[in-house]
């Protein structure tokens, strides 16, 4: 899209928002018959370019062209879509894919008024104990501290699909929050007879029921309350069994789609190819957030992983194919100290496949700062003639380059055989950090095709 946009000779975000999807557009059915749900590239790109100051980041740019600066300004933009939340099984079913797409959920309330949550989707560091704990929390009316979340051991657990493809809180969240719903209308009758009211004229908020239009002081009774009398099984309705649990499993009817505008500054030195990030924003729409924490680290995190492969982390072979950056003292793994505190931020399109309105986000960051930071680093030395620069960008990649297109070469500058990394998408050969190969969706510009 950079590309392009150089040779129209116009602004890059110009060009990716000629080929957006409006947001009045949405739902909006592609060629390939996938079906966005919702978005709003506008809103997302109006709000990165407003916390980044796009318009006087580039008048300074062109400042520095014009005086033959030595250090140049690059900004790099980078749009994109994601298909996550895998997934349909029918979809799966006619890739011959290996398993379903679906994920399980139980809840369980036990007579001490505590809450255990059974879930197929195993965490692994993404703070799913605390998301499951709040949704759970919400759908039932208890207090989060009394909610306990059990995964990853098949004796516990030996349902589930696990964790990839930013399908976690879209698929596993929403049979949890299935089965929480299930747990309440098994909750209902006993409710209304130990109330000696009617079934349909209960109301169930804040964790118990009430009679409905019955007055703001009846007492009504808890949710908790119930799962004692249900355990004691002393006073229940005919024919009801004595458990309030309930199991779920959700199968999505189509994937969910983050979007975001994520925007890059980067100071290149001409004269020794060392590049400085000056400033870097990021605002994702994900959706409805349920822990705002959660969302703020699963994009640093991501951040830092697609930064790194763009400046830093290159798995690299002699001639006989021995791994010869095997370790951390060739592979450069970056630290907090290697970057900058960065901007983040949200605009929000809840998802309408889910009631949570939530789409993934485990992918965003590393999808959209990996090609934001190659563009930025390309744009600073672009009126010099070069159009690319393999990752990741070293300092002596791109003194080479520089080099190269003094003495009138042509770019990259490396071997042929070393694979190639297209500028505004990460290498599709990679299963990406959530999902096995095969199975992890891959960005798009958010446009039409």
């Amino acid at each position: 899209m950079d590309e392009l946009a150089a040779e129209l000779g116009r602004d890059p975000l110009e060009v990716r928002e000629q080929n957006w999807i409006t947001h009045e557009e949405f739902p909006f059915t592609s060629v390939c018959g996938l079906e966005y749900d919702s978005g709003n590239y506008e809103a997302a790109t109006a709000r990165a370019k407003e916390l980044f100051g796009y318009d006087e980041l580039r008048a300074e740019q062109a400042r520095r062209r014009e005086s033959g600066d030595r250090v140049q300004l690059g900004i790099g933009v980078s749009t994109f879509t994601e298909m996550c939340g895998l997934a349909p099984s029918r979809v799966l079913g006619s890739l011959d894919y290996g398993a379903g797409g679906w994920e399980s959920a139980s809840v369980r309330m036990l007579p001490s008024g505590k809450v255990e949550v059974v879930t197929g989707a195993s965490a692994h560091g993404q703070g799913h104990e605390t998301a499951w704990s709040q949704i759970v929390a919400d759908q039932l009316g208890v207090p989060f501290e009394d909610v306990e979340v059990l995964h990853g051991d098949t004796q516990v657990s030996p349902r589930g699909l696990d964790t990839y493809g930013s399908r976690s809180l879209v698929v596993g969240g929403q049979a949890v929050v299935q089965a929480a719903q299930r747990v309440v209308e098994k909750a209902k009758p006993l409710a209304a007879h130990l109330l000696e009211a009617n079934v349909d004229d209960l109301e169930f908020s804040s964790g118990r029921f009430r009679v409905r239009g019955a007055g703001d002081d009846q007492e009504g009774i808890g949710l908790t309350d119930l799962a004692l009398k249900v355990f004691t099984a002393h006073d229940l309705p005919d024919g009801m069994e004595p458990t309030l649990d309930a199991d779920a499993t959700f199968d999505p009817e189509n994937f969910s789609f983050p979007h975001g505008t994520h925007l890059c500054a980067m100071e290149v030195d001409t004269e020794t190819g060392q590049s400085r990030m000056r400033s870097y924003v990021s605002v994702d729409d994900v959706g409805n957030v349920v822990n705002p924490l959660i969302v703020d680290g699963q994009i640093h995190g991501g951040l830092v992983q697609g930064i790194a492969q763009a400046l830093w982390e290159e798995a690299v072979y002699d001639d006989q194919g021995t791994l010869v950056s095997g370790s951390f003292v060739d592979y450069t793994l970056p630290t907090s100290a290697d970057t900058i505190s960065f901007v983040t931020d949200r605009t929000v399109s809840p998802a309408t496949t889910n009631d949570l309105g939530a789409k993934g986000v485990g992918e965003a960051g590393a999808i959209a700062s990996t090609p934001a930071v190659v563009n930025a680093v390309v744009d600073a030395v672009r009126p010099m003639g070069i159009h690319d620069i393999q990752m990741p960008c070293t300092p002596e990649r791109v003194w080479r380059a520089i080099e190269d297109s003094r003495q009138g070469g042509s770019t990259p500058t490396e071997d042929s055989a070393q694979p190639h990394f297209t500028q505004d998408a990460p290498n599709q050969d990679d299963p990406g950090p959530d999902g096995p190969a095969g199975g992890t969706a891959y960005p798009q510009e958010g446009g039409r095709a």
